[in-house]
């Protein structure tokens, strides 16, 4: 799992690499927040002074099989699965800003990531589809490195980390799961515009509903949908 950041062919220029466990859940956190653990290690070059890294996760949807029971959900997302070949691509979950202290050989740093429940987002709808299984993840890395490549006392440089750092790792979707649930219970939040909920609204008044979501199932029961 571990991913080199390959630096130029200057030989004080630092090399690092990336690796990712876990996740788990934060503790205490006011909203579902998952944990997961980001070790920096050095690999070659002088030691980083500090760094500024963002971290892009996404979901690597194709690394993966899935049983018959999802692909009425995921067509929603990508189509029948005779168009999974085409239409599959790696959906973005979140992007994340690190502050790297000094690196002399390793350091381990947090990742936490929140963990909305948007029923219009891509990956609430594809966490949800896939039951609890496990779903593979790519950390892709960009960022500034500050070094010194001779004495301590000498100038501070600067060096980009590559677009090809990157490394993989892995999420148990039961695990998001029971934890939006934890918080959430079995309500998921539906986004509405003003207009539509004045709608919504004016309906349940006109047939004497106690709420919007009264409301929107005697919509659907007018509507004969299962």
């Amino acid at each position: 799992m571990t991913a080199p950041v390959a630096g130029t062919a200057h030989t004080d220029v630092p090399e690092l690499g990336f690796a990712v466990s876990g996740p788990r859940p934060e503790q205490f956190a006011a909203v579902p927040t998952l944990r997961f653990d980001l070790d920096v290690e050095r690999l070659g070059g002088p030691a980083v002074s500090a760094a500024s890294l963002t971290v892009d996760i996404r979901i690597d949807v194709t690394r993966r099989a899935y049983p018959p029971r999802a692909h009425r959900a995921l067509a929603e997302i990508f189509g029948v699965p005779g168009e999974w070949a085409r239409s599959m691509r790696p959906l973005a979950w979140t992007q994340i800003t690190v502050q790297v202290p000094r690196v002399e050989a390793t350091a381990r740093l947090p990742l936490t990531v929140g963990c909305g429940i948007d029923t219009e987002l891509a990956v609430t709808r594809y966490l949800r589809a896939v039951g609890d299984e496990p779903v593979p993840l790519a950390f892709l890395f960009t960022g500034t490195l500050f070094y010194r490549p001779g004495r301590a006392a000498g100038p501070l440089l600067t060096a980009r980390v590559p677009w090809s750092a990157e490394c993989d790792g892995t999420l148990p979707a039961g695990l998001w799961q029971d934890l939006v649930e934890r918080y959430y219970g079995d309500a998921p939040w539906l986004r509405l515009t003003r207009e539509t909920y004045d709608r919504l609204d004016a309906h349940r008044v006109r047939h004497v509903l106690p709420g919007p979501e009264a409301a929107v199932t005697d919509l659907i029961d007018r509507s004969g949908a299962p």
